[in-house]
């Protein structure tokens, strides 16, 4: 919202306010004088409106002087220092000027003049004024000041989000060549074993770099696009190990819209084929689970071989990690470990988003 259309509303808020309050608040005076002090109706609005000309007259004045001299950027003891002694002031303009009013109309109406002895008649008026300037001033200044906290906490909000925003590129920068290093080295060894395949490789590597690595900028991506490029990378990997390497996908349908980061099943799939389906002379399966487990997606790669430290310190896995904290916080996890001997499990948790 440009400044000067928020400076419009806030300023229309604050009239409205101004109106409103103390045309409620003036509602009592109004009542007594009609009520006590018997005056016709025409005189007792007259008295009313005038009224509320005085209160909002001294207050926005004492805006007018707060803003000016930037008391709302005082911290509270410094502005304590400037508004008692102003509430004081107004609360005595305030006994004056409802004293001068009365004095005008008893002028007006009876011919007796009162001037002098009202304006020397500190009367039950001022406490009246102290109480209701008192309330204004802490009121006026309470909302600035929840304004300023508000403003404050967006701000230091958005500098969060560039800040998250820019470890993520960093995070993505360092991931994309990890990504590309591991499949130009498969396409390597394909190249010396069967370059007809090899060629293959290259259009499934290409295709895999349109799609993951060229395209438009996130930080979410969904199961089915994520699980597409999965497919991809299998396939690029099945022409180097034929039929060593087997996958099998057990995926919940109905989850496929969720969101989760790019390349996370694609580097627990790549982890498995890396350091278990290479490993083993005889290759093995790679299954891939997708599903839900209360709040959270449940997405599990199981893969045959023998857990090490190496799994735990690699980049593509510290890289995840990291991403999930800065995307989730502690509602997202990564684990990794052996459910039974020869077999290998990594299960990433992520919070479903609700839509």
């Amino acid at each position: 919202m440009p400044e000067t259309q928020k400076a419009s509303n806030i300023l229309s808020l604050y009239w409205k306010c101004q109106i409103i309050g103390w045309g409620i608040v003036s509602l009592l005076w109004l009542y007594i004088a009609l009520v006590r002090d018997r005056f016709g109706i025409t005189d007792a609005l007259t008295n009313y409106v005038l009224d509320v000309a005085i209160c909002i007259g001294l207050t926005h004045a004492y805006r007018a002087i707060a803003l000016k001299k930037g008391w709302g950027r005082l911290g509270i003891k410094k502005l304590l220092k400037r508004a008692v002694p102003s509430i004081l002031m107004l609360s005595v303009l305030f006994m004056f000027l409802m004293n001068i009013k009365m004095s005008v109309y008893i002028y007006m109406f009876n011919g007796s003049n009162t001037f002098s002895e009202n304006l020397l008649l500190w009367n039950p008026v001022l406490i009246t004024g102290i109480r209701h300037m008192s309330i204004w001033v802490l009121a006026y200044h309470g909302y600035k000041f929840y304004v300023r906290e508000i403003d404050t906490a967006k701000k230091n909000a958005q500098l969060l989000v560039m800040a998250k925003q820019t470890q993520l590129d960093n995070l993505s920068a360092q991931l994309n060549p990890h990504f590309l290093f591991n499949s130009l080295n498969s396409i390597k060894a394909l190249t010396l074993e069967n370059p007809k395949i090899a060629r293959r490789a290259i259009d499934l590597l290409s295709d895999l770099l349109r799609s993951s690595l060229y395209g438009k900028e996130y930080t979410a991506i969904t199961i089915a696009e994520e699980l597409a490029l999965v497919k991809d990378y299998v396939e690029l990997e099945q022409l180097r190990f034929e039929e060593r390497l087997k996958v099998k996908m057990d995926i919940d349908d109905t989850l496929k819209s969720h969101t989760i980061p790019p390349l996370s099943i694609q580097l627990l799939v790549e982890n498995a084929i890396k350091h278990g389906i290479d490993q083993q002379l005889d290759g093995g399966t790679v299954e891939i689970s997708v599903r839900t487990d209360s709040d959270h997606i449940l997405i599990t790669v199981k893969n045959p071989g023998i857990l090490s430290t190496k799994e735990h310190k690699g980049l593509g896995l510290k890289n995840l990690s990291e991403r999930l904290l800065l995307q989730y916080g502690e509602t997202a996890e990564l684990e990794i470990g052996a459910p039974r001997e020869l077999m290998i499990e990594a299960t990433l948790k992520i919070p479903i988003n609700k839509k």
